[in-house]
């Protein structure tokens, strides 16, 4: 038993621990899965609404960003492998375990609600591909209620199940997106659409382009963001400290490249304002591109998109519920793991009653969309200013680190953009404030439900040769 086992008296070897079942391929498809999704399908008409051309260089600058913070994770995630990522390093930091919560909440709601999105999204492109005719109301809750009761279900299953389901889901994302660059490219050899386009900016007459293309680049973030998810599988991943590096700056860079790409081919084919109408941008390029390429799979395609985007973040979410239960910030029962299927089910259930709760309630995408990447930018802050306080924290493993300039630019880009002077919309602050009030009642109930138990919240513990020890 560890130290932190006798102190709170718990016994580790009451439940089993999770299955290592992701090698190197996996991982890099887990990472690229979740990285593409819901946000460049339907962003990129919105990033172009803002700055005209240069619909790429949001996009290039927020994966700059994404790239620096990275690093920071990199750093963490192979000093401390274990589930819970940016709030255990936070913990670790700093030792208050309100902090630790609100982190770990604001995490949790980041990939619930981006899951919830993804989950109407679905259904709207489910009713679309199999002509039902359901634009909104009750058929589209029914529906994205029925597609998150699946994901449940997989992940229920196993992350064995889960990863394998991403990867078939992550090749058809991929292939959608090649298709749009291929088209592009194809059109661009034609002497079709107008490549010039890529270098105008759009903005109003006077006007600096930076601040438009700040404001775009808040947006475009959101297309950029998933890599952080992957540190919560620390724990279900073969020898993390070895291959976490090279895998997540491949994958960050594959991503990039990706996006960057398709927006040159989206620009170069249609106008920036006509891109900016609608909620399906790609598919217009598609349609402008090769007028006889069939349109309907494109609705497949999204949709499968989507339906990643969900699973991943549901995969992420109920990890992160696991992984502060077993460090005492949660209630323990969050941290049950199933005897026979080895997953984590309780905070599968409960990362999934909440899903259910804001497919139900919660409203638009953009909304939802924008406040997951407010609240994930102030959660990268942090973590970037964890790497330097948690320099004098020596581990007794080998481990990646961050040249030092890295985490401080980190830190100062995140907190900078999550500013109301970039441009965001008002309503975003509105929903991150009412989200974090909720975490602060439900940290409340947690210090009276460990005060009833008798269990005190212990710093995390890393097990001998730098691996967790046997968790519960």
């Amino acid at each position: 038993m560890t130290d932190a086992t006798l102190k709170s008296g718990h016994t580790d070897a009451a439940e089993p621990s999770l299955h290592r079942v992701m090698g190197p391929w996996l991982l890099l498809l887990f990472i690229v899965g979740d990285i593409l999704g819901t946000g460049i399908y339907a962003l990129t008409g919105q990033v172009a609404k803002q700055v005209g051309g240069v619909v790429w260089l949001p996009f290039l600058v927020a994966f700059v960003v994404a790239v620096i913070t990275a690093f920071s994770y990199l750093e963490l995630v192979t000093k401390y492998p274990r589930a819970a990522g940016a709030a255990l390093y936070t913990h670790k930091a700093f030792g208050i375990h309100f902090i630790t919560f609100i982190v770990a909440f604001a995490v949790m709601c980041s990939g619930i609600t981006s899951a919830s999105t993804a989950s109407r999204a679905f259904a709207v492109n489910f009713s679309s591909a199999f002509g039902l005719g359901l634009e909104s109301g009750n058929g589209i809750i029914l529906l994205g209620l029925a597609f998150m009761a699946i994901v449940a279900a997989v992940n229920f299953r196993g992350v064995g199940e889960s990863v394998k389901l991403n990867v078939v889901l992550t090749c058809v994302e991929l292939t959608g997106l090649l298709i749009v660059i291929a088209i592009g490219l194809w059109a661009i050899g034609m002497g079709q659409g107008d490549v010039s386009r890529v270098a105008e900016f759009h903005t109003p007459e006077g006007v600096s382009p930076f601040w438009p293309v700040i404001a775009a680049t808040t947006l475009a973030f959101f297309a950029m963001v998933g890599f952080e998810d992957s540190v919560n599988m620390a724990e279900e991943t073969k020898e993390p400290t070895k291959i976490f590096p090279k895998i997540l700056l491949a994958g960050l860079l594959i991503t990039g490249v990706i996006y960057v790409l398709v927006s040159v081919s989206a620009v170069t084919l249609v106008e920036p304002a006509e891109l900016g109408e609608g909620e399906a941008p790609l598919l217009k390029v598609v349609s402008t591109g090769a007028p006889g390429f069939p349109i309907w799979i494109f609705a497949f395609i999204t949709m499968f998109a989507v339906a990643n985007s969900a699973l991943i973040n549901m995969l992420m979410a109920s990890r992160l519920v696991y992984g502060m239960s077993r460090e005492h910030v949660l209630p323990p029962v969050l941290g049950k793991v199933h005897s026979g299927r080895k997953t984590p089910y309780i905070a599968i259930i409960f990362t999934t009653l909440l899903a259910f709760g804001l497919i139900t309630f919660v409203g638009s995408v953009p909304q939802l969309g924008g406040t997951t990447a407010l609240l994930l930018l102030c959660v990268f802050t942090i973590v970037n200013v964890t790497v330097l306080v948690l320099r004098k924290d020596k581990v007794d493993h080998s481990h990646f680190t961050a040249p030092t300039i890295l985490p401080i630019i980190g830190a100062i880009a995140c907190g900078f953009l999550t500013g109301p002077w970039t441009g965001r919309n008002p309503e975003q602050y509105k929903i991150a404030g009412v989200l974090l009030a909720i975490g602060v009642v439900l940290w409340v109930v947690t210090v009276f439900i460990n005060r009833a138990t008798g269990v005190k919240p212990e710093a995390p513990t890393v097990g001998e040769g730098g691996m967790p020890g046997p968790v519960n």
